[in-house]
């Protein structure tokens, strides 16, 4: 009964457009003053939404926020968009793979599906239009490929994740998700040549295309922050919060002293973006912490956990399920939220069916990319059909082949536990 009224008035507030945020929370203090007796709903959530945001692990977050925010702004995107030209650019459609390995480099750096979205799409899109590309397609490789920076380290989302769980390491975390964010990339990339073989779109011309060698040179800077940040912490130089701060402190030496986009009087503006989406992130966090803290004493998750196991013992029909449950969750659910609330449900069954949490947290968190990119409620689909300046409905049918690939990734993710845990096996991390 618990359940129902709990999960009945958030979908109901999330079909009126409330925030989603506000939709937890209010979902969460009617369920109790409906259902517990004996502890003061108002005082309990107060204190739910406090402990949530409570974690040295979170002060990460703000710091890889403001980075992303300096990377978007500071020059770093033309520079890889550049790089990425010399790699790509003289094959076949050669564009469009600029565009997927440019978000894939510049989502990897800022951790934000968002800002690639923003920062590569700006560009690309315009550029794609005038090499043949109809704007839908552009805007559809876009977006699709800017959530590789969900996967590919630093991300804010697997640092949440590692606080879901109970506290898998970030750094394993972290370094698991390199092959997956790869495999997406060229799974990305197949299906994008599909398309240009059947526009048959030439590649970019020669004397378009810069020498490797100072492309190479202009984009190091940029490249070098994946080594400060990953290696810092794999070799236990700093956390992942003092990486965040470094990567702040980086990310602005770069953009304002090296590159100079960014002017002193420039940064006020960029602070102030920082600032508000990490209280939309906080807030979300310190909302969704309630709701699964009610989940718990309620014993919600236990009793999904026996109902889920009655079905099947055998773990890929289980993940299937919890799969296909994510994938609709992810189409009207923010990612963060998503995590918070059903990494608790899901996670214990897993592991009873002996998957490990870092292979179940990197399968979740490509499952949820998916839906970053799926109407309704889809964020990064929404940004980038406003830099496209095309409609939603437009960027359906091209996305759907591009849905198909990041499909066949998470399949492969969760048939296969190696593609997840061979580098943090190698590493020693787990």
């Amino acid at each position: 009964m618990t359940s129902l009224i709990l999960f009945g008035i958030f979908a109901l507030l999330l079909l009126i457009n409330l925030p989603i945020a506000l939709a937890i929370i209010f979902a969460t203090l009617v369920t109790m003053l409906a259902t517990i007796d004996t502890l003061p709903a108002l005082t309990t959530i107060a204190q739910r939404l406090v402990a949530g945001i409570d974690s040295f692990a979170l002060l990460a977050i703000p710091y890889f926020i403001l980075s992303g925010y300096l990377m978007g702004q500071g020059g770093i995107a033309a520079r890889l968009i550049n790089f990425a030209k010399v790699l790509v650019g003289r094959l076949p459609g050669g564009l469009a793979f600029v565009n997927v390995i440019s978000c894939a480099l510049f989502g990897s750096i800022s951790g934000s599906a968002v800002a690639a979205t923003s920062a590569i799409g700006g560009f690309m899109i315009p550029a794609m239009k005038k090499e043949g590309y109809d704007r839908p397609f552009s805007t559809a490789v876009t977006v699709t490929a800017a959530t590789t920076g969900m996967l590919i380290p630093p991300s804010n989302i697997l640092i949440i994740y590692s606080l879901a769980s109970g506290g898998v390491s970030i750094a394993a975390l972290f370094i698991a998700g390199y092959i997956p964010g790869i495999l997406v990339t060229l799974l990305l990339i197949m299906a994008s040549a599909i398309y240009v073989k059947r526009k048959g779109i030439k590649p970019i011309a020669g004397d378009q295309i810069d020498p490797f060698i100072p492309a190479f040179i202009g984009a190091i800077p940029s490249l070098l922050l994946i080594v400060l940040i990953i290696g810092g912490i794999i070799g236990g130089f700093f956390t992942p919060t003092e990486a965040g701060a470094i990567a702040v402190l980086y990310s602005l030496v770069l953009s304002v002293g090296i590159y100079r986009e960014i002017s002193v009087k420039d940064l006020y503006p960029v602070l102030l973006k920082s600032v508000n989406t990490t209280a939309i992130v906080m807030l979300l966090i310190g909302a969704s912490s309630a709701m699964s803290w009610l989940m718990s004493y309620e014993s919600i998750p236990q009793t999904i956990s026996q109902t889920l196991l009655t079905l099947s013992e055998n773990p890929l029909i289980i993940l299937l399920i919890i799969n296909l449950t994510l994938l609709v969750i992810g189409t009207f659910m923010d990612m963060t939220p998503a995590v918070l609330i059903f990494t608790p449900i899901f996670l214990p069954v897993a592991e009873m069916l002996g998957i490990s949490p870092l292979h179940f947290g990197i399968m979740m968190i490509l499952n949820l990319s998916i839906g970053l990119c799926t109407p309704p409620v889809g964020s990064v689909l929404f940004v980038g059909c406003s830099i496209g300046k095309v409609n939603i409905s437009e960027v359906i049918k091209p996305i759907l082949p591009l849905y198909a690939a990041m499909v066949l990734a998470l399949i492969l993710v969760t048939a296969f536990p190696a593609i997840s845990e061979f580098l943090p096996q190698l590493l020693g991390l787990i």
